[in-house]
């Protein structure tokens, strides 16, 4: 027994020390905190070169040279480091004299284990007898998209002049951290005009070729005093508000749009001749002025090219085919011509340049084979009663089952010399039988695309049919024609369809575009508002977003702005929430444009440029996951397929059949 009981407390002792692992604590989440400096914080008279800041942890430094933003401008990158808790900074370029210099390190400094970054850190001393402290503070977003603009350099000019962003470095600069946000900091009391700009080349000056916004007017920026309570609580959980002073410096609301003036400049990139009956351009820019080829030697020499060809463009006037129609110009194995074409001279401006073109086509030759097959076929053609006809191929979109709105598009594999209309028939099924209707009216959209033609039809929904193009009713410049083809094609009834309707607020008489969006934030339908009002009928049920622009011109599509003219970019506006459409559907939302700041329009779902998620966080934001229903009066309703209500609900506010959300952020000024 006495060996028994000390085998039992020898174990005890032995469990006791034995080695475990130690529990871990909560993640850290704190980022690094500002400790001291050399110099501190706002100093003056500083006359070194060489900074040391230290933090209450390890810290790292990350992509510094595109991250850590130095103001005034400086033609050399400082050299920046971390060293265990300290960051180090060598100023390369000499500081000016009484100047206010400002190191933003935006969120380049994390700690060393977690990596919580210290967003929004700057430094700033002087070296002169006064720091300058004023700012100037706001957003930047895409223009087009609504997109938070991050990683954007902003800068302020205290010369007015519509010149000095293109020719002379900014007076002080700061980049936009990830929502989009920025502040100028340390500027003087005096007049600016601001802009934003994607520096491709890192000389802090705007190039046509750059991403750039600016701002309507000067701005002055202030700083005034004003009070603030705050709600302390108290250890036995009581409340009690203190006042106190703080400075709010301002303008503290710009928003810039950024915008690309789509610049290129005009040049010819390529010619070529792959083929013997055609002749390819490819320009730089497009381009309402077409070069003028005229023939040098040859029968034709001196004449213009128009006169025994078929100009087809592309949609952007950028690249041009010439469909050569003189056989005797087709069988040339080589063709001259003086091409007469704008270019970009090295003012930037369009000026006539002419170019001797030479196209040449090499013979290929045969193979033993090919030969033979040659032989072969001369053999068969010597006995064969009628030789062989090419026939005139046609696409087109009328098979399968098409939309009810959508029209019949032909295209021919060539130009056309003739298209009968009396050749096309259209037929509908009737109670099993085709039954003759009028027949489609085709044209051509775009004189320059002359393989193109287009016909619009009012279907009968739900119903099939059949378009038939005679023999001979089409023919190509080349003498082809086509044989009897028929296609035969459904149209969606109605039931397949929703209607979707957006009564518009605040447009103030403005005429506007209504985009309906996928979710790819890309336009899937547009319609101009009426009166307020954008209708989307016979929409394929799905999920949607939606999206106006101003259309201050009319021309139905969005316009970018100008810098040299100081035109704005056309005001951009997102539907806030997400759309689902089922079948059969036909529901009405209200739309106020100025419900919502800018920066809170855009539903989270197809925003691309998104703050990154710290360690533990969930890759999506609150309700994502969640789909909103509307009744046929567009209120909030029950998802059909979840009649029982499992799935999560929304609030909202009964009396607008908005969510009852805390709004701010900054808005059109």
């Amino acid at each position: 027994m006495r060996l028994l009981l000390a085998v039992a407390v020898a174990f005890v002792i032995a469990a006791c020390a034995s080695m475990g692992r130690p529990e871990g604590g909560p993640r850290d989440e704190t980022p690094p905190v500002y400790v001291r400096s050399n110099p501190a914080p706002g100093s003056t008279n500083v006359n070194m070169d060489r900074f040391t800041i230290t933090f209450d942890e390890n810290v790292q430094i990350k992509d510094a040279m595109n991250k850590v933003v130095v103001s005034p401008p400086q033609k050399s990158i400082p050299k920046i480091s971390a060293v265990g808790r300290n960051v180090r900074i060598e100023m390369v370029d000499t500081l000016l004299p009484n100047t206010t210099y400002t190191i933003d390190f935006t969120d380049a400094i994390s700690d060393l284990n977690e990596s919580n970054e210290l967003d929004g850190f700057a430094f700033d001393f002087s070296t002169g007898p006064t720091l300058d402290s004023l700012c100037i503070s706001g957003m930047v977003f895409e223009a087009e998209t609504l997109e938070p603009a991050q990683g954007m350099l902003v800068g302020v000019h205290s010369n007015l002049s519509d010149t000095a962003i293109s020719t002379m470095p900014f007076d002080r600069i700061t980049k936009t951290n990830q929502l989009g946000q920025f502040t100028v900091r340390n500027l003087k009391p005096g007049t600016y005009r601001i802009f934003a700009l994607n520096d491709v080349n890192r000389d802090n000056k705007w190039d046509r070729t750059e991403d750039v916004a600016f701002y309507d007017v000067t701005v002055s920026p202030t700083a005034e005093q004003q009070s603030v309570r705050d709600t302390l609580k108290a250890s036995d959980g009581a409340d009690s508000i203190v006042v106190r002073m703080e400075t709010r410096f301002g303008p503290d609301d710009v928003l810039l749009t950024w915008f690309n003036e789509n610049y290129k400049s005009q040049y010819m990139v390529k010619y070529e001749r792959q083929v013997r009956n055609k002749i390819y351009f490819e320009f730089g820019a497009p381009s309402d002025t077409f070069p003028e080829l005229r023939f040098v030697g040859g029968p034709r020499d001196g004449q213009k090219i128009d006169v025994c060809a078929v100009l087809d463009a592309s949609p952007t006037r950028d690249t041009l085919t010439y469909w050569l129609t003189d056989t005797m110009i087709v069988n040339s194995d080589s063709l001259k011509f003086a091409a007469t074409y704008l270019r970009t001279d090295t003012l930037n401006q369009l000026s006539w340049t002419t170019d001797t073109l030479q196209f040449n086509m090499r013979k290929q030759k045969a193979s033993k084979s090919k030969k033979k097959e040659t032989k072969e076929e001369a053999a068969a053609d010597s006995t064969e009663t009628a030789p062989k006809i090419n026939l005139l191929k046609i696409k087109t979109n009328a098979t399968g089952v098409i939309d009810v709105f959508a029209p019949i598009i032909l295209e021919p594999e060539q130009p056309l010399t003739a298209f009968s209309p009396d050749a096309v028939h259209l037929e509908m099924m009737v109670d099993t039988l085709w039954t003759q209707v009028d027949p489609p009216q085709f044209h051509m959209p775009d004189s320059l695309r002359p393989m193109v033609y287009r016909a619009d039809v009012k279907w009968d929904p739900g119903a099939k049919y059949r378009l038939t193009i005679d023999t001979l009713g089409m023919t190509g410049i080349y003498g082809e024609w086509i044989g009897n083809n028929k296609f035969e094609f459904s149209v969606k009834p109605l039931s397949d369809y929703a209607n979707i309707t957006f009564d518009i607020a605040n447009l103030g008489g403005q005429q506007a575009v209504v985009q309906l969006l996928n979710n790819q934030d890309k336009p899937v339908r547009t319609v101009t508002a009426e009166n307020g009002r954008a209708d989307f009928r016979h929409v394929t049920p799905g999920t949607y977003f939606a999206r106006l622009f101003i259309d201050r011109n009319g021309n139905g599509k969005w316009d970018t702005g100008n810098l040299n003219d100081s035109i704005q970019p056309e005001e951009t506006f997102y539907y806030s929430k997400k759309i689902n459409l089922k079948k059969n559907w036909d529901i009405q939302q209200s739309w106020d444009i100025f419900e919502l700041p800018v920066d809170m329009q855009k539903p989270a779902e197809i925003k691309k440029n998104k703050p990154k998620k710290k360690r533990g966080e969930s890759d999506l934001p609150e309700d994502e996951e969640e789909e909103q229903y509307y009744d046929e009066f567009g209120n909030p309703a029950v998802d059909p397929d979840d009649p029982f209500g499992k799935r999560k609900n929304r609030r909202f506010n009964t009396l607008n059949g908005r969510d009852t959300q805390a709004t701010q952020g900054a808005g059109y000024r």
